[in-house]
């Protein structure tokens, strides 16, 4: 079962580009704070950017900046931006319709699937690309606190 880290990483990218303050960051440099191949978050930045979410500036010095404000990016844009799927699925072949459970499972789990999908997209549509880096930065000064204690 193959489970999709897009969304976590297009997060990363994103508050990122947010903590940058306008500074274009290119895919090498964002590539390192993730640890994945460059290509990757370059066709993560593609995906991104036909949302609108990202832009890029060419030439020297040129790479990545946010298209918007941290505040205007909700987290279920940046999902729908980079996911094709549905959190959870259904059966990739027909069950065997001679069990009875083979008969009516797909009909019972759609209905719970369906359910927990937009409870999932409800949260995401409620948070910000602002929130999460701001939970970021908060997340550091408390490590920062803890490192000085144990000083």
């Amino acid at each position: 079962m193959n489970t999709s880290s897009r969304f976590a990483f297009a997060v990363h990218v994103l508050a990122l580009l947010s903590l940058q303050g306008g500074v274009p960051l290119s895919s090498e440099m964002i590539a390192g704070s993730v640890n994945t191949n460059p290509a990757l978050i370059r066709r993560l930045l593609t995906m991104l950017a036909q949302a609108g979410l990202t832009t890029s500036q060419l030439g020297a010095g040129g790479g990545a900046l946010l298209a918007r404000a941290p505040e205007q990016i909700t987290l279920l844009e940046v999902y729908h931006a980079v996911e094709d799927t549905q959190l959870l699925a259904l059966h990739r072949e027909d069950p065997n319709p001679a069990c009875m459970v083979g008969r009516h499972i797909q009909s019972v789990l759609r209905g719970v699937i369906d359910e927990a999908q937009q409870a999932m997209e409800a949260s995401l549509g409620t948070r910000t690309l602002a929130d999460a880096t701001a939970d970021v930065v908060r997340a550091e000064k408390q490590r920062e606190r803890r490192r000085r204690a144990q000083a």
